[in-house]
């Protein structure tokens, strides 16, 4: 289908409102709206009949793993995690392990 075709229907969907606002703020930066920016998707989809990038689950070693969710549990407030003032403050701490 041509991008040239007369628009003629409409799609909706609904999504988290700061994940819009981010996403917004990054096609406008690249000179688009957010519609601007799924309609190059589904343009892009359709010339190369399907999902234009790699769709996978990511693979990471156990090490990986745990790191990942360590840092999950640290942000959603699960672990206490120390803080820093600063850069020197983090290694002195570190230089007395």
């Amino acid at each position: 289908m041509a991008s040239t075709a007369v628009k003629d229907t409409n799609f909706n969907m609904r999504m988290n409102k700061q994940k819009k606002i981010s996403l917004e703020d990054l096609y406008g930066s690249l000179g688009m709206t957010l519609a601007e920016a799924v309609n190059i998707f589904f343009e892009k989809s359709l010339m190369e009949g399907g999902i234009p990038f790699d769709v996978r689950m990511p693979r990471y070693n156990k090490e990986t793993e745990a790191a990942i969710a360590e840092a999950r549990d640290i942000m959603s407030g699960k672990v206490k995690a120390k803080a820093y003032s600063s850069a020197e403050e983090l290694f002195a701490d570190l230089d007395n392990e």
